[in-house]
């Protein structure tokens, strides 16, 4: 028996398993690069779709910024206006004082503290209301800077009642406030 065919076989053998290697390293090859392909695809839809989302989330927050930005300026100017408002109201409360109705409403504002306070009461007025407190039988104590009106305080000095402009329109302020805004809006 000759070596010949033995090693003509291990050859033969050899050149098939190479063969065999050479096909399936071809198709893991073919696979690998179908899944690369596909993973880079995966990737560009995901980092695209990030890209999408992220530039409409900055879309949005610059609109609403922007929302933002109006409102307060809208808000801004409202409330200059209502200063400007209010300026205004405080100009006629000081021409109402100058009316014949003012001494009324002086007198009213005095019978309301008595009622609440007493007869007896301390009065605190603007200098130019004195003469007509003091005909209605008032005790003036002493002279106040006010727009108009009056304060009163109890004969034992337990109790005040402050009826000034000043301080009505501060109690109602939030009320004023309102009603200007629905005659604004």
């Amino acid at each position: 028996m000759s070596i010949g065919p033995f090693i003509d076989e291990i050859e033969n053998s050899k050149k098939k398993k190479l063969k065999d290697l050479g096909d399936r390293l071809s198709r893991e090859q073919t696979a690998m690069q179908s899944k690369a392909d596909l993973a880079i695809k995966e990737a560009q839809a995901h980092f695209s779709m990030e890209a999408e989302i992220r530039s409409q989330q900055e879309a949005t927050r610059i609109i609403e910024a922007a929302r933002l930005q109006a409102k307060k300026l809208i808000f801004d100017a409202m409330n200059i206006k209502l200063d400007s408002i209010f300026v205004d109201i405080k100009e006629e409360i000081r021409n109402y004082t100058e009316t014949k109705e003012y001494e009324s409403t002086l007198k009213k504002m005095l019978l309301v503290a008595q009622t609440n306070l007493g007869k007896n009461i301390g009065v605190e007025c603007r200098e130019k209301d004195r003469p007509i407190l003091s005909k209605s039988g008032a005790n003036i104590t002493k002279a106040i800077q006010s727009l108009g009106g009056l304060t009163a305080v109890s004969s034992d000095r337990t109790k005040g009642l402050d009826l000034t402009f000043e301080e009505l329109f501060r109690v109602h302020e939030d009320e004023i406030r309102a009603m200007i805004m629905e005659a604004i809006i």
